[in-house]
């Protein structure tokens, strides 16, 4: 059986190999010091539940991925525009659904697939702006990941 430690490092390994994340980090997203900037963009996840059955194993992630928008452009208040394209939020946007769906397309055919970590159905991911104290955007998601539940018994009959 893939275990927790299996399941964090495996994440872990993944998301940090990828060139749009800064930081990844896990559990409690309070204790996360959200206020450096140096640690943008950010993905980060937690356990949230697991399912036995009797084949495998469930574990459902509740993943973010985060990053800092950047209101730098210039702004006309009197413009008809949204405060929105004098940002980088489409962009925010856009790469972080990216790593979400790396992510999630590896769990499907890639080397986490591989590894016997396979995703269960389609995940949806919903995207948020000003969920965090400072100007943070992208995207949350909760992954199930399906892994063999291969514990056997010490006097279970075999077939």
């Amino acid at each position: 059986m893939t275990n927790v430690y299996d399941i964090i490092s495996k994440t872990k390994s993944f998301l940090r190999e990828n060139p749009s994340v800064n930081t990844v980090t896990f559990g409690d997203i309070t204790q996360v010091n959200l206020n450096k900037t140096t640690i943008f963009p950010l993905a980060h996840f937690l356990l949230n539940n697991v399912q036995i059955t009797e084949r495998s194993v469930r574990v459902t992630l509740s993943m973010l991925f985060i990053d800092i928008v950047d209101y730098t452009k210039e702004f006309n208040p009197d413009d008809e525009g949204d405060r929105e394209d004098a940002s980088n939020l489409l962009d925010v946007y856009n790469t972080q659904l990216y790593v979400a769906n790396s992510f999630i397309t590896d769990l499907r055919r890639g080397n986490l697939f591989v590894d016997g970590l396979r995703v269960v159905g389609d995940p949806i991911l919903t995207p948020f702006k000003d969920r965090f104290e400072n100007e943070l955007a992208g995207w949350s998601v909760d992954v199930t990941l399906d892994t063999a539940n291969d514990i056997s018994l010490p006097n279970e009959p075999t077939c």
